[in-house]
């Protein structure tokens, strides 16, 4: 690998991240097999099909060690080296190398210090400042740091104490974080640290990846690790409420002839492409296909505004209209500013600039679009109540818990349903490879599948799961065949993800006692010893113990391991009421993940007594524990 650095330059090393960047757009550092093609288009090496189905097979034959059918960037670039010609090279120079905005910073990392560079999008910088001070403008806590100067690097210095990162969490989902365990005043490095931590750990919990991110990155403010953060915290916020249980009113958008269940399984993306089109259809005007080459002249945003904009029709709206004189105008910059005058009527000029829309910022774009549909939807639930309601009821909090633990450990692509998106089979093969459970890849089928027996390509994967959890892993999976994962099966799929979630978290524990299998019985033990040696009156029998409603063994689990992280004034010990044993579990969840414990569980399962993800919480504090002893 390091030979094929050396025979590329830094200036193409950064045009290839560029592109990279571009489809891995959740930071993972990996893009699947059948992204390549989005890939060597947006690198401006536009292959057929048949090509970019040879080089895959040879990645996975030479470079692809693993055989996850993943590439990273390292990949990536040693098969642009292998294809490289003249023309290639100039058709990426030309292509990439001219955008406007990548700032460039060498690296410090071992990789770094080989010729790699990490490169940073100014816009992306711009938009997320704004965003920022926009969203948390009348916090207190945030009057130190707001507003950030968009056109300078003030954006890496004021998330370094780690409050305005907790402040975004909660922005985007609300009550992830008990702002009583935030560190606000007279901080110090380690009180920093503690703020960096609940952030990571909250951002994780929430379903971002923050798999090669530590507190030091942020208290440093390495650009692109911080906005590659911000990023994946905005997206969550911006499309929380692009689900149909969560907006009934988006069963609008459903196409003649679709189902209702074919819309439920799309993603917020696709959602919002069928969204913009549908107001598209009824002002006239051609349908769009991406949020990049497609609105770069800005006309379908004029048609959009003028659609959504209000009419004035409800009496507690004034109608706002939306001027066209720009609409003709000959200069793509000015039609975009002008569009983005009319978005401003609207309080939606955020995330792009001008210079954005024109150039197609794929990212930007979509996060305009998305604050339009969440600030104006302009839709109507259907009058007929044909479809069948139980399709919309959402989630469970349980559910919800296992898909944002998969996206945080990075698996692609990314889960918004947690049964339509496994039915393939894939997620689960990654999740097993992340579990240390050997999945031979060439039994795997891989997208794009057919059109005729595509369905049976999953179902032979699903079937390979479910015997890689039998005879691997030695999962008790009774009465569970691969057909029951592809049609998603609730109860089925879930006794198998929370295997799988069970086996990670007991590995890691494994790992920090030097290989010794970890049980239930081990980790309690370890709670009541450590309990017990604090002089703590707390203790438990079992992950079902009624006294864990209070949370009050976890709390003093978390004093026994890390002394003053609980603050004593916060906890209600006596007459617990049931808000009492919330706020409890809330701080405790909070305070545990302060202090590097990387908690997926909510304050409804300590008060429920969830025994499922209650054993994890101690887990993780196990886990905690053992790690400040090395």
């Amino acid at each position: 690998m390091e030979n094929n650095i050396t025979t590329i330059s830094r200036e193409e090393l950064e045009e290839l991240r560029e592109a990279f960047g571009k489809i891995d757009i959740d930071n993972s550092g990996y893009v699947s097999d059948y992204e390549l093609q989005d890939l060597f288009k947006e690198a401006s090496l536009p292959l057929p099909g048949y090509k970019v189905r040879e080089i895959v097979e040879k990645i996975i034959a030479v470079t692809d060690s693993n055989k996850d059918g993943r590439i990273n960037f390292e990949e990536f670039v040693s098969i642009i080296q292998e294809l490289k010609s003249k023309d290639v090279s100039k058709s990426f120079r030309k292509s990439i190398n001219k955008k406007q905005g990548i700032t460039a910073i060498g690296g410090t990392s071992a990789i770094s210090s080989e010729g790699t560079q990490h490169s940073y999008s100014e816009e992306e910088k711009v938009a997320f400042v704004n965003w920022i001070n926009k969203a948390l403008q009348d916090d207190p806590d945030c009057k130190h740091l707001l507003p950030m100067n968009p056109s300078d690097a003030s954006l890496f210095k004021s998330l370094a104490d780690g409050i305005l990162l907790c402040k975004m969490i909660n922005f985007s989902q609300p009550d992830t974080i008990d702002e009583r365990a935030i560190n606000k005043k007279k901080l110090t490095p380690f009180t920093v640290s503690e703020n960096l931590n609940l952030a990571l750990n909250s951002a994780s919990a929430i379903g971002c990846t923050v798999v090669n991110i530590g507190s030091q990155d942020l208290q440093e403010g390495k650009p692109h690790l911080v906005l590659g953060l911000l990023w994946q915290i905005i997206k969550v916020g911006l499309f929380a409420d692009i689900e149909i249980s969560r907006n009934e009113a988006l069963i609008a958008l459903l196409n003649e002839g679709e189902e209702l269940d074919q819309l439920m399984k799309l993603s917020p993306e696709e959602l919002l492409l069928q969204w913009v089109n549908y107001h598209l259809v009824n002002a006239g005007w051609q349908k769009i296909s991406n949020f990049s080459q497609d609105i770069k002249d800005s006309r379908a945003y004029y048609h959009l505004l003028n659609q959504i904009a209000p009419k004035g029709d409800d009496p507690d709206e004034l109608p706002i209209k939306i001027d066209f004189s720009g609409f003709h105008d000959k200069n793509d910059l000015r039609r975009a500013e002008y569009m983005l005058q009319q978005a401003d009527k609207l309080g939606c000029r955020q995330f792009v600039t001008p210079a954005d829309v024109v150039a197609g910022n794929p990212k930007l774009n979509l996060a305009f679009v998305a604050n339009l549909f969440n600030t104006y939807p302009a839709l109507h639930k259907p009058d007929n109540s044909s479809y069948d309601l139980n399709l919309l009821e959402g989630e469970s909090k349980e559910e919800r818990t296992f898909r944002n633990w998969m996206n945080s450990l990075g698996v692609n692509p990314y889960v918004n349903h947690l049964y339509s998106d496994l039915s393939d089979a894939l997620i689960i093969f990654q999740l097993y490879d992340m579990t240390r459970v050997p999945v031979n890849w060439n039994h795997v089928n891989k997208p794009p599948y057919p059109l005729l027996g595509g369905n049976m390509k999953k179902i032979e994967n699903c079937n390979y799961a479910v015997e890689l959890g039998k005879a691997k892993a030695k999962f008790s999976l009774v009465g569970i065949a691969g057909h029951d994962l592809n049609e998603g099966n609730p109860t089925l799929t879930l006794a198998l993800v929370w295997q799988l979630m069970r086996r990670y978290t007991l590995n890691v524990l494994s790992d920090l006692g030097e290989g010794e299998k970890v049980n239930d019985e081990i980790i309690i033990k370890w709670v009541n010893q450590t309990l017990a040696k604090a002089n703590k009156k707390t203790s438990i029998t079992s992950f079902k113990d009624r006294s864990i409603s209070t949370s009050l063994p976890v709390l003093d689990l978390i004093d026994a391991i890390a002394p003053k992280a609980v603050r004593p004034e916060m906890v209600k010990r006596e007459d617990l009421s049931d808000q009492d044993k919330l706020n409890n579990a809330k701080y405790a969840i909070s305070v545990a993940r302060k202090i590097g414990a990387r908690i997926y569980a909510l304050p409804d399962d300590l008060v429920e007594v969830k025994p499922k993800m209650v054993m994890t919480v101690f887990a993780c504090l196990m886990g905690r524990g053992l790690n400040k002893i090395k």
